[in-house]
């Protein structure tokens, strides 16, 4: 440790390393690119996605891969980019995997945080009704709402998990249940650190919003069995966060499964989301009970 210690035993500089996936993944730029470049030949092989609005915003909008067979379960993915980058378009490539095993496969766009002055509250309400919309909707596309399941990474785990905790029938005239299981991969779960982190630069902390969007302190609120996943490679802060988060579920009872990528960073991790044989590809389709 270099300096006095801001969180646990890490000074200011060390935390926020561990909240700069960039600290910690050299090859950062050129697996974003691939997600991009393999998105766009997932849609070439799979034919363009079903483009929705869910809002009246102008990112208020999701792509949905798939056609075929009526009532097909429903995978959700929210994409990361630090609350601040990234589009649906980039992160439609696990639909490759997904979309032939039998399911519809919908990323939503939502706002980047610069986008509403640093405040995350607004854009955790878009991903709920995003999902909010997918459940209603789900005719429309083929899907079956009673088959809908979340799977998301990085930021976009840690607004995922914000969802696994709302209100859904007083705050959406959803069921309790409407999310049958979630796979979330190298999120944040408590935003304590963060908020203490340089991250902090770009995003308008509050007490209520720290409160609000640390899924950790609402875990009581799960309504679904989680798997939980992150990559050996990652930043300690993302390391300790998903153990820290899978131990408090298992505490208390609850359907959790922890996965480890063995030799994955933040981003490669991901990919695996992509493969049949791959970490997290795995695990989405025995989750969603597909061949």
């Amino acid at each position: 440790m270099t300096g006095k210690a801001v969180w646990q035993n890490l000074a200011q500089s060390e935390l926020d390393a561990a909240y700069d996936q960039a600290a910690y993944a050299a090859n950062r730029e050129q697996i974003l690119a691939r997600y991009v470049v393999n998105s766009k030949h997932c849609r070439k092989r799979l034919g363009p996605p079903k483009r929705f609005a869910y809002g009246g915003g102008g990112k208020e909008g999701l792509d949905v891969y798939g056609t075929g067979t009526a009532n097909a379960p429903i995978n959700i993915f929210i994409h990361g980019g630090a609350w601040r980058a990234g589009t649906a378009a980039d992160y439609g490539f696990p639909a490759s995997l997904l979309v032939p095993a039998g399911a519809r496969f919908v990323v939503p766009d939502f706002d980047w945080v610069q986008d509403r002055g640093g405040d995350l509250l607004p854009i955790a309400d878009q991903v709920r009704r995003a999902i909010a919309w997918v459940w209603r909707n789900a005719d429309r596309f083929g899907g079956d709402r009673d088959r809908l399941f979340l799977s998301a990474h990085s930021s976009g785990a840690h607004l995922a998990g914000v969802a696994l905790t709302a209100d859904w029938p007083k705050a959406y005239d959803l069921p309790n249940d409407a999310i049958k299981g979630a796979l979330l991969c190298s999120g944040m779960y408590d935003l304590e650190p963060v908020r203490l982190s340089a991250r902090s630069s770009y995003v308008t902390f509050t007490d209520e919003s720290e409160a609000l969007l640390s899924p950790m302190r609402h875990i009581e609120r799960i309504a679904c069995p989680v798997i939980l996943a992150h990559g050996t490679q990652e930043t300690p802060e993302f390391q300790r966060q998903t153990n820290d988060f899978a131990a408090a579920l298992i505490a208390r009872n609850h359907d959790c499964t922890h996965l480890i990528g063995e030799g994955l960073n933040h981003f490669e991790i991901l990919e695996t989301l992509a493969a049949p044989d791959g970490l997290l590809g795995r695990a989405a389709i025995a989750q969603m009970e597909l061949a």
